[in-house]
């Protein structure tokens, strides 16, 4: 495990656990000691990575359940176990999508803030695609999309979702697909 330095704000390597896999993010947590004093609670190499299609490798990194947001306690929000969206809540993730990644058409219940950290990856809605590169920034308010990469490298995305109502269009609920 990495450990935050307080002097030197360093951190060690990643341990040998972690090294080669495709996907890895180093979480730094704060929080507050028993006297109210601000403190690194977490500072490792996630461990919780998971894939929920070939192709699509996700990292959740923290969630919360209610507004506004509890500071509040000890647990590891990062290891909830969590769909696509959470109810009343929030995720924080870093997914990375491999060049080929299989197809997944869906629409949730969120509206998602999106960064390219690296790579590039198109967006394909109902009628369009949208191609972004490391850098930019996308919101996504509840739309039918997939992803692909058709590029030879990796794309990595943060993505904060936060709950939302279904989407109304036209007179219909656009519910959550896929």
């Amino acid at each position: 495990m990495a450990r935050y330095h307080a002097r030197r704000g360093r951190a060690r390597r990643a341990p040998e656990s972690t090294r080669g896999r495709a996907l890895q993010v180093r979480r730094v947590i704060t929080g507050h000691d028993a006297d109210g004093r601000a403190i690194v609670k977490i500072d490792e190499v996630s461990k919780n990575v998971a894939s929920g299609r070939p192709g699509a490798t996700a990292c959740n990194i923290w969630t919360t359940e209610g507004f506004p947001a509890n500071n509040d306690g000890a647990a590891d929000e990062g290891l909830r176990k969590v769909d696509t969206t959470l109810k009343n809540g929030t995720i924080f993730r870093v997914i990375e999508f491999a060049p080929g990644l299989a197809a997944r058409n869906h629409r949730t219940d969120s509206i998602d803030y999106i960064v390219i950290i690296s790579g590039e990856i198109d967006m394909e809605l109902d009628d369009s695609v949208v191609h972004l590169k490391a850098g930019d920034v996308m919101v996504q308010r509840g739309t039918i999309h997939n992803w692909v990469n058709n590029g030879t490298a990796p794309c990595v995305l943060a993505v904060i979702l936060i709950d939302a109502k279904p989407v109304e269009a036209g007179g219909k609920v656009l519910t959550a697909v896929g």
